[in-house]
């Protein structure tokens, strides 16, 4: 009886030696990353493509050429753009070629480069009912940017404001509608 229990306590001191063990991705953690693999998993299913490591990793590579923001920062990280000083590739496109679960290839990721999980998205705001003169010029630039536009000689805050209603029917038309006070 008191082997039995010795032998438990050694084994639980074990395992809280051993670094990565026992824990696993918390809510939230690597939030772009394990957005962005789903995403590419699913698209790579919903295609039918052939899931060895080389076809993956000439479409991930492809998938992120199209990537802006915190997207194409992961795939910065993990070597998959054209400026990249690193190649972690191979980490991802083997696990997905077993179809490892998204979470796995983060954690083991997180374990290679941590920033990689410290990548956040950033709030989206609500264009129906956010009060564009309450926001910063750093927020309304970034407007822009996720439109993929640009305000050319925009020197006030006022400017910027005047593209974004301007621009908004095309780029969010629900919110455009929603809006009285334009």
């Amino acid at each position: 009886m008191l082997s039995l229990s010795g032998l438990s306590v050694a084994l639980g001191l074990a395992l809280a030696l051993v670094p990565g063990a026992v824990e696993g991705l918390k809510e939230g953690d690597c939030e772009v990353c394990v957005t962005f693999l789903r995403k590419f998993y699913e698209s790579l299913k919903d295609a039918n493509a052939n899931f060895n490591s080389a076809n993956i990793e000439k479409e991930l590579l492809k998938s992120c050429s199209d990537t802006k923001g915190k997207e194409n920062r992961f795939c910065y990280y993990i070597g998959a753009t054209s400026d990249a000083a690193t190649k972690m590739i191979n980490e991802v496109s083997k696990p997905l070629s077993h179809h490892v679960p998204v979470d796995k290839i983060c954690e083991k990721l997180k374990k290679k480069d941590s920033q990689i999980c410290e990548l956040r998205y950033d709030k989206q705001l609500d264009l129906t009912t956010v009060d564009l003169k309450k926001l910063k010029v750093k927020d309304l630039k970034k407007i822009l940017e996720e439109w993929g536009e640009s305000c050319k000689g925009c020197a006030e805050k006022s400017d910027f404001i005047r593209k974004i209603t301007e621009l908004m029917p095309k780029y969010a038309p629900a919110a455009a509608k929603a809006r009285t006070d334009l």
